[in-house]
């Protein structure tokens, strides 16, 4: 279940960041999205953040469970900024959809 909420917190934080103007001039040149999608696009990330955080609640118990989201929020939010934004930006879409799968396929198993 940590692998997916891994995927999941990854996904979130790729979609905070599509809603900010200079990460979408980063990852699709000048066409930045308009105000209306970035919007968009922030409301998931920070819904797919509330659904990591109950993940990790109902996995864990309210003892452990924020620790652990705590956790999965320092992972993804590293691994985004230091390792894929300054050296592999195209990276970063294909893994925020593949991730959160992968990771549901870890938890069936």
């Amino acid at each position: 279940m940590m692998l997916l909420a891994l995927g999941v917190t990854f996904s979130a934080f790729t979609a905070l960041s599509l809603a900010m103007e200079k990460h979408q001039q980063d990852l699709h040149g000048k066409a930045a999205a308009s105000p209306r999608r970035r919007t968009a696009w922030r409301v998931l990330g920070w819904l797919l953040l509330a659904l990591t955080f109950a993940l990790c609640v109902v996995d864990h118990g309210w003892a452990m469970g924020p620790v652990l989201w705590l956790g999965t929020l320092t992972v993804a939010g590293i691994g985004l900024a230091f390792g894929l934004y300054p050296y592999r930006p195209a990276w970063i879409a294909p893994l925020a959809i593949v991730l959160p799968v992968l990771g549901a396929v870890a938890a069936l198993v």
